[in-house]
């Protein structure tokens, strides 16, 4: 379980994420809505380390994060999407996906050099590769240069990358911003496999309505950085207050 209490960010006078308590089970997918400038990317931020809190919390399967940096926080079992596709422009993208199987692989890397364990090594991972860019309809274009890609296939890269990391949980920032509308149900469509996996936790940072409807088994609504509602997705849509101060969603669109 990830759970985050009293999780809060100061700039300055300006609170942007206000003493956020909220805990996150295995097996859900759950949406963090609001207005623009309401926490949500700076919520995100906070779990996953790219920000230090100013106060607060955040645990996984028990143990304090709080102090250790992205790097270690990734290695713990957060996977984290962003906004804006985090990708290497100048490899390919079966290299790309290598490196991420690597990374969860780095203890095998350290027991010196042996040349046959280095070389069978480099074949296990790029068969783990191959196989993660099947599963997300990449495997024909894998010698290509991710420089060279589309932006929807930047994003699928991007979960393959994610996928390649086998995080506990994955945490996605509007995974399909800047898609076309035929490009964001691949994308959706790779989430929804996902949370097959009753292992795993979700977090999605979503302004698109409709797709928080269909993915989500929660939603958490923050506003001015501070938690205002949760619950299952139809009570927190239907509640006066969401719709209209926070989702901008009049009660007969909902």
């Amino acid at each position: 379980m990830l759970e985050t209490t009293d999780l809060t960010i100061r700039f300055g006078g300006h609170v942007a994420v206000n003493a956020v308590s909220c805990a996150f089970a295995p097996g859900t997918l759950t949406a963090i809505v609001g207005p623009n400038g309401a926490g949500k990317t700076t919520y995100f931020n906070l779990i996953s380390g790219q920000l230090k809190a100013t106060a607060g919390s955040v645990r996984l399967n028990g143990r304090d994060l709080s102090g250790l940096p992205a790097s270690a926080r990734t290695r713990a079992g957060l996977g984290r999407a962003f906004q804006l596709t985090n990708l290497f422009p100048g490899l390919s993208v079966l290299e790309n996906v290598r490196l991420a199987v690597q990374a969860t692989r780095s203890g095998a890397h350290r027991r010196g050099l042996n040349l046959w364990s280095i070389w069978s090594d480099h074949g296990l991972l790029t068969e783990r590769a191959h196989a993660i860019l099947a599963s997300v309809s990449m495997a024909d274009r894998q010698d290509m240069p991710v420089a060279s890609l589309p932006h929807g296939d930047q994003r699928k890269l991007e979960v393959a990358l994610l996928m390649a990391l086998d995080p506990q949980v994955y945490m996605f920032d509007e995974p399909t911003a800047g898609m076309s509308h035929d490009e964001a149900p691949v994308i959706l469509n790779l989430i929804r496999r996902l949370k097959e996996d009753k292992t795993k936790t979700i977090l999605l940072v979503e302004h698109k309505m409709d797709v928080v409807r269909e993915l989500a088994d929660r939603i958490i609504v923050l506003h001015n950085g501070t938690l205002v509602a949760d619950g299952e997705p139809s009570a927190v849509i239907a509640s006066p207050v969401v719709q209209e101060a926070y989702l901008g969603v009049s009660k007969e669109a909902a």
